[in-house]
């Protein structure tokens, strides 16, 4: 039963792989070439956002490969360990660094939104901001807890 739920959620992990890969792919450069056709006075922006996004989606594909070893590790009957820790602590950290890009990527949403006046390019940004702020924490909190049972755990060995 155990490695059937975590086969599912190994699945779940690729599936949501792929449709950011698919964004990357063909989304990408047509957003480039809009905000290109937005502002043609400084033509290299294009060359900023393709940039921008293609750097945020490698912290997020970091996140989804510690997400598939901590699966993996589960698998093994290893996931009151230190290698479980430590692939939380990295997608704590991967989550907080596309935070942070799309902290700083925000005058580039607002100046778009401005030009093509469209608020809700805003509102998409402040959703991955705050999402990915969202997975940090959850991260930390699992990380802590893992961390409390590890050493409850090698206390309890150390006892009998």
């Amino acid at each position: 039963m155990n490695q059937v739920s975590t086969l599912f959620l190994k699945i779940a992990v690729i599936l949501i792989g792929i449709p950011i890969l698919a964004l990357c792919i063909f989304l990408v450069p047509e957003i480039a070439n809009f905000v290109a056709e937005l502002f043609p006075a400084i033509a290299y922006i294009k060359y900023l956002v393709f940039i921008y996004f293609y750097v945020t989606a490698i912290p997020f594909y970091f996140a989804l490969y510690q997400a598939f070893k901590l699966l993996s590790y589960i698998d093994k009957n290893k996931a009151f360990s230190e290698l479980s820790v430590t692939a939380l602590k990295k997608i704590k950290h991967s989550a907080i660094t596309i935070s942070s890009l799309y902290v700083v990527g925000m005058p580039l949403f607002y100046f778009v939104a401005e030009v093509d006046d469209a608020p809700g390019i805003i509102l998409i940004g402040l959703v991955v901001m705050f999402a990915s702020l969202v997975i940090a924490v959850f991260a930390a909190v699992l990380q802590k807890l893992l961390k409390e049972a590890i050493d409850i755990k090698s206390e309890n060995d150390l006892t009998v």
